[in-house]
């Protein structure tokens, strides 16, 4: 009988052992592929939260594919979405307000100078974690160049291959699980839903071939 015992203590620790050595080595996930979906929360620090409620139920959905993205904002006011695709060298934003329809197509200097504010971010860790969507997150400070501080929960079990999709947190070494944007005086925060790891189509990335009015990102930015 202690025989058998000693027998099964040694099954066990070896299934244990086994169980670790695998857990550590499957831990960390590239992910090349999938949709990932943000819930969008406002905070105007006012009793009268006029924008929020604008911004009621908005979401930001991700879709990855290689080098290619393409995130989508939704809420009340409409969608705006922003495609990213080094394969055919498209860097486009398409904005879908009722009847107003744009697009915008931009160069790589024009997205540099659209994300400036997001250039050289720095980030510090902390000792806090939590858990969102089953995943452990730890907690990072960022801090703009112009000394403006934000806070960010990412799991470095996920590893985006194109990071450029979040151009504030690309330098995280881990996917951005939920994240704060400041946006004047109000703070949105984005945190993560669901994550889908089933194919994006590639027509997903394709620009629409009509019922959007072109537009330039110098035009763009006089609306």
């Amino acid at each position: 009988m202690k025989r058998l015992t000693h027998d099964i203590m040694k099954q066990l620790i070896t299934i244990l052992l086994f169980t670790l050595v695998s857990g550590a080595a499957t831990s960390q996930r590239k992910l090349s592929e999938g949709t990932i979906s943000y819930d969008i929360v406002i905070n105007t620090g006012s009793e009268k939260p006029q924008l929020a409620d604008f911004f009621d139920g908005a979401t930001s959905t991700v879709f990855l594919k290689g080098p290619r993205s393409r995130t989508e904002m939704v809420s009340s006011l409409g969608t705006q979405s922003t495609i990213l695709d080094p394969t055919k060298n498209v860097i486009a934003i398409l904005k879908e307000y009722g009847e107003q329809r744009y697009l915008i197509q931009l160069t790589p200097p024009n997205w540099k100078d659209a994300n400036r504010k997001h250039e050289n971010v720095q980030f510090t860790d902390t000792d806090e974690a939590k858990t969102i969507l089953g995943y452990t997150c730890k907690k990072a400070i960022g801090k703009l160049s112009d000394g403006t501080t934000f806070t960010v929960w990412y799991t470095p079990d996920l590893i985006p291959e194109n990071t450029d999709f979040q151009y504030v947190n690309r330098s995280l070494p881990g996917l951005a699980m939920e994240y704060e944007s400041n946006v004047g005086n109000f703070k949105v925060v984005y945190t993560v839903s669901k994550i889908n790891f089933s194919p994006v189509p590639v027509s997903k990335f394709d620009l629409p071939k009509s019922g959007f009015r072109l537009m330039t990102y110098e035009e763009s930015k006089g609306q």
